[in-house]
């Protein structure tokens, strides 16, 4: 029956479809199909969109479920991918949602942290970027030992971004960023910084954006931060708008460490642009940066078929 036209004459429906699985290489993996209709059902399984053929890789169970005793991923052979049932009797077939598959792993970072000199009293940061699947947890060393996550002067972001503000002498040393997931850890290369002493009083200096929001689309229910970071003298005060004058969800966002915007289960009242603005206390002097949230909504059915009967 072609995939494409597949037609039902029957109350053939499904029971349980398979969902999104995470699993570690080597490991077993069960794949959840079952039926319902007027018997014989059979269950068939495709793998992006190709019929699998059982083997001593991959077995059928007698309820229809896929079991695979010891997951495959090599560069010439991976068992990750896009999974279907497809049930059938004889009025005719349907095919389930679409179940990923991932392997979970952790390959190498796309960025290393980059040695920094800044000056005391200024903000410092650090950036890293690792392939992984699924996403790593990022944290921070000092000197091979774990940062916390924040404190009044320094804060992570999801995104793997480590802020310093209001930089000691003492926070000089080595930093690297550690990245976790149930597949691995991996250790970024290390990077130094490096604080220079204030010799006399700090010259007035305008606010400066030095780590703006960036254009971000995701999808929903998830988590979205908005970095803004800034330097000045004295230190500016971060603030934040939309460009439509529409109000901020206050119970979504919030501000994390000293002006990054978290918005947490995004939905479509979320999007638009996004401004950030940096205000030397007590004056008109600021400067802004901007950045626009799409938030992708996922296809719905607005009119569902309806069961036909044609004569024989």
């Amino acid at each position: 029956i072609p995939l494409t036209s597949v037609l039902c004459f029957s109350e053939l429906s499904f029971i349980t479809e398979p969902s999104d699985v995470t699993v570690l290489p080597k490991d077993p993996a069960v794949l959840d199909c079952q039926a319902h209709g007027q018997p014989p059902v059979t269950i068939r399984w495709l793998k992006n969109g190709i019929r699998l053929a059982e083997s001593e890789h991959i077995h059928f169970l007698p309820n229809g479920s896929l079991f695979i005793p010891k997951i495959k991923h090599t560069k010439e052979d991976s068992d990750e991918g896009f999974y279907q049932c497809l049930s059938q009797n004889r009025y005719g077939a349907i095919l389930s949602q679409r179940s990923h598959l991932t392997i979970a792993r952790i390959t190498e970072f796309e960025l290393h942290p980059v040695n920094v000199v800044v000056s005391e009293g200024s903000v410092a940061r650090f950036s890293c970027a690792v392939t992984s699947s699924p996403p790593a947890t990022i944290t921070w060393e000092f000197n091979q030992s774990m940062l916390p996550l924040q404190t009044d002067r320094i804060t992570v972001l999801f995104n793997g971004v480590l802020q310093i503000h209001n930089v000691q002498l003492k926070d000089a040393g080595r930093y690297r960023c550690v990245a976790t997931n149930i597949a691995s850890r991996l250790k970024s290369r290390e990077a130094t910084l490096t604080v220079s002493k204030e010799l006399g009083p700090k010259p007035h200096q305008r606010p400066q954006i030095i780590a703006g929001p960036q254009n971000v689309t995701a999808s929903l229910h998830q988590t979205v931060v908005l970095e803004c970071v800034a330097t000045g003298n004295p230190s500016p005060i971060i603030s934040w708008s939309r460009a439509d004058s529409k109000p901020i969800d206050v119970y979504n966002a919030k501000v994390l460490g000293n002006g990054n915007l978290v918005i947490t289960d995004v939905n479509p009242k979320h999007s638009g642009i996004y401004l950030c603005r940096a205000t030397t206390p007590g004056t008109r002097n600021h400067t802004t940066a901007a950045a626009n949230l799409t938030v992708l909504v996922p296809p719905s059915i607005v009119e569902k078929p309806e069961s036909q009967t044609r004569p024989r």
